[in-house]
C-alpha cells in the first residue's frame, strides 16, 4: 500500500525534471564532467603542479610520462620552451569555461532583452530589432567575429566581447518567438487589467515561463563560445602568448606536428571533451525541459 501511495505522490518541478534528465544516460556523463571541470577549474592553482609560464630550460619537448624517454614529474609532457603541458591545459581549462560563461552571461541578457521589448511592442520597434538581427544573421559567425575582434584589437578580453555580440542573435529570435506566444495568454491579461507596470509584465510575468529553451541555448552557447574562442586562439586573435589558452596552444604547436604531436592532440582533445560535453547536457536539458519530448 505504500509503495502504491508513493507512485501516485505528484512529482515536485525539480523532481519532474530530474526524473527525465536522468533518463538521457550521455547528458549525466556530460553533467558529471562538466562538474568535474569545474572542481578542476576552481582549484587550479592547488592541482597544477607548475605554473603555467615557467620554463625549464633543461626538459624540451618532454613526451608524456608513459612515452619512452618521458618524465613522471611533467605527466603530459612540456612545450618547445619546457613549460609543463599539464599544468597549461588545466589553467586553459579554467580561461575556456570562465569566458564560455562569460560570453553566453552577456549575449543571453542583450538578447533576451531585446528580444523581450521586440516581441511585446512589436510595430517599428520589432521591425527594426528584426532587421538588425537579419543583418548580423547573413555575416558568417566566424568571418564577424574577426571583424569585430580587429576593430578592437586582439585580446582574450576582446575577443569574448566579440563573441558574445556575435550570439545575441539567436537569443533575440528564441525570445522573441516565446513572448510573442505569452503576451495574449489569460495570465498576461489579468496581470495587465490588475495594474502591473510594462517592466514588470515584461521581466517578471512573462519572462519566467520563456527560460526553457533559454537555458537550452545558453548551454549549447557555452559550448559554441569555447570553440569559437579556440578558434580565435588558434588563428592568433585571441588569447595571446603566454596565456595557457587552448586555442593559442594549439596555434604554437603548429610547428611541431610531426616532432612532437602530444603538444596537439591533448589541447585539440580537451576542447573536444568540453565541446561534446556540454552539448550532450544540453540535449539532455532540451529533452527534461520541452513538454512535448516529454509526451
Amino acid at each position: 500500500m505504500a509503495d502504491t501511495t508513493s507512485i501516485l505522490t505528484p512529482r515536485t518541478p525539480l523532481q519532474e525534471f530530474w526524473f527525465y534528465f536522468k533518463q538521457n544516460r550521455g547528458a549525466l556523463i556530460g553533467l558529471i564532467f562538466i562538474l568535474f571541470i569545474a572542481l578542476i577549474s576552481i582549484f587550479a592553482p592547488y592541482i597544477a603542479p607548475f605554473d603555467p609560464a615557467e620554463q625549464n630550460r633543461t626538459a624540451l619537448l618532454l613526451p608524456p610520462a608513459w612515452y619512452e624517454g618521458g618524465n613522471p614529474a611533467y605527466l603530459l609532457g612540456t612545450d618547445d620552451i619546457g613549460r609543463d603541458i599539464f599544468s597549461r591545459i588545466i589553467y586553459g581549462t579554467r580561461i575556456s569555461v570562465f569566458a564560455g560563461l562569460v560570453i553566453v552571461f552577456l549575449s543571453c541578457i542583450l538578447g533576451t532583452s531585446l528580444g523581450l521589448f521586440a516581441g511585446y511592442y512589436g510595430g517599428v520597434l520589432d521591425t527594426v530589432i528584426v532587421r538588425l538581427i537579419d543583418i548580423m544573421l547573413a555575416i558568417p559567425n566566424l568571418l564577424l567575429t574577426i571583424v569585430v575582434v580587429s576593430i578592437l584589437e586582439p585580446s582574450l578580453a576582446n575577443a569574448t566581447l566579440a563573441i558574445a555580440v556575435v550570439s545575441i542573435p539567436s537569443y533575440v529570435r528564441l525570445t522573441r518567438a516565446a513572448v510573442m506566444n505569452e503576451k495574449n495568454r489569460d495570465y498576461v491579461i489579468s496581470s495587465k487589467v490588475a495594474g502591473a507596470g510594462v517592466l514588470r509584465l515584461m521581466f517578471i510575468v512573462i519572462l519566467p515561463n520563456c527560460l526553457a529553451p533559454l537555458i537550452v541555448q545558453m548551454t549549447m552557447g557555452i559550448s559554441n563560445a569555447i570553440l569559437e574562442l579556440a578558434t580565435l586562439g588558434f588563428l592568433g586573435i585571441g588569447a595571446k602568448p603566454p596565456t595557457p589558452e587552448l586555442g593559442t596552444m594549439l596555434s604554437e604547436a603548429r610547428s611541431f606536428m610531426q616532432a612532437a604531436n602530444w603538444l596537439v592532440t591533448i589541447p585539440g582533445l580537451v576542447i573536444l571533451s568540453l565541446v561534446l560535453a556540454f552539448n550532450l547536457m544540453g540535449d539532455g536539458l532540451r529533452d527534461a525541459l520541452d513538454p512535448k519530448l516529454k509526451q
